[in-house]
Parts: C-alpha cells; structure tokens; sequence
C-alpha cells in the first residue's frame, strides 16, 4: 500500500509542476493579449482532480483494497503512456499550453505533436481519461475510477465546448 501512496504523491508532484508551467505560460499568454475563458467550471476541474488525488489512496486503504496484478500492471502501462501523451502535449503546445483555458489572437492552431491527428482534437483529455481510470485502478479503487470518469465526463463536455469557442473565435473554424 505504501508504493501506491507514493505513486498517487508522483502523480500530485506532477500535477503541481504542471501547475507551475501553466502560471508562467499565462504570463506568456496575458502579454500578447490571450483572451481567457471557461473561468466559470476551472474551479470544479481542480476540486475534482484533487479529489481524485485524495479518493484513490482513501479508498484503497479503507475499504481494504486488494493488489490485482491482473488489474494493476496493465493499468500501471495505462497510466505511465497517459503522462507519456500528457508531457508531449505539454511540449507541442510551448507557452500556449495551460490548465485554463487562454488563446492568443492570431496564433494559427499547432499542428504538431499529438495535434497533427486530426481524429483527436484534444489529445490532452485523452491522457486526463485514461489517467481517472488507471491510477484509481492499480489499486483496484473501482469506485473513485467510475465516479471521476463520470463526473469528469460531463466536466469534459462544458470543458472542450468552451475550449473549442474559443479557438473559433480567435483562430478560426478548426481545420477539416
């Protein structure tokens, strides 16, 4: 049980160096006049992913959570390529990647990295889905892993509808 503790405090320490990363982009952003939206859900984003960060570690340990290596390895490869895939968004976008939702006028779409496919627009939420269900799941915390995906599924919905407004209003429709 201790390992998974540790993994769930690697996956915050992340979360917390991506946190950093997106307070200097937005510094970026703001001074080439980003337009700023979707203010209104970025509250419910962080209260869910911290719940997460603290339901799956609770779970495991008080409901007495068993270790299925069955489950776990290949939910632990799930979750090392969601960072994988996470990282490399990260890098495609440079200072235009953050955790709020911020476009700089005039600046084309990337379309480079995981953005070249065009049968995935937002190859991040990708990672943030397959993250909800495989780290809960290491640990066998099947119910942390379905309410996340549920709640998050919905928090998703409002979040890529905003996003997508936005690049639209800023860069145009998105390319076919």
């Amino acid at each position: 049980m201790i390992w998974y503790g540790l993994l769930v405090a690697a996956v915050a320490g992340e979360r917390v160096a991506e946190l950093v990363i997106a307070r200097r982009n937005q510094r970026w952003s703001t001074a080439r006049g980003a337009i700023v939206a979707g203010q209104g859900h970025y509250p419910a984003m962080v209260a869910l992913h911290t719940g997460l960060l603290i339901a799956c570690p609770a779970e495991s340990w008080l409901l007495d959570r068993p270790f299925v290596p069955a489950l776990a390895w290949p939910m632990l490869a799930v979750l090392v390529c969601a960072q994988a895939l996470r990282w490399w968004c990260i890098h495609a976008l440079g200072p235009r990647w953050n955790t709020r939702v911020m476009v700089v006028p005039g600046l084309p779409l990337v379309t480079s990295g995981p953005y070249r496919w065009r049968w995935l627009r937002h190859p991040n939420y990708a990672a943030v889905v397959a993250e909800g269900v495989a780290l809960p799941l290491v640990h066998t915390a099947w119910v942390t892993a379905a309410l996340f995906t549920s709640l998050d599924a919905a928090l998703l919905t409002v979040r890529v509808r905003c996003e997508n407004r936005a690049l639209a209003a800023t860069t145009g429709p998105a390319p076919a």
